[in-house]
């Protein structure tokens, strides 16, 4: 069994928003000059903030609040899934390695948010 976290950063779905976030920000430095205040910055935006509500949320004692800022940090993680797609229609880039970052990301914040409804604490 894993020794519990004890900060943000010890957390695996920490870990890969917070590389998705780098990814993003590698990803929109080559989008259009045009972009810059519209879909880049606004890309940007959300991927931050699914790596900063599981970090606000980490520090919460109660589940209902812990849940609150993982549902948003799942919420921005779709928010950015359709930035990918634009991106993609829109012919600025290859998305499949931050779009596998996302998918994982994704996935380990629903194992997450499982794991806290389901503990006893």
């Amino acid at each position: 069994m894993r020794e519990p976290a004890k900060s943000f950063e010890d957390l695996v779905v920490w870990q890969k928003a917070h590389r998705f976030v780098l990814s993003v920000y590698r990803l929109t430095g080559d989008f259009p000059k045009s972009e810059i205040y519209g879909l880049s910055s606004q890309f940007r935006r959300a991927a931050i903030s699914i790596a900063a509500n599981i970090a606000e949320g980490f520090r919460k004692r109660g589940k209902t609040d812990k849940i609150r800022f993982l549902n948003m940090a799942q919420g921005s993680a779709e928010e950015c899934q359709y930035y990918l797609i634009l991106t993609k229609d829109l012919g600025y880039s290859d998305i499949s390695d931050p779009d596998i970052l996302l998918q994982e990301v994704r996935k380990l914040l629903e194992a997450y948010s499982k794991g806290i409804l389901n503990s006893n604490s």
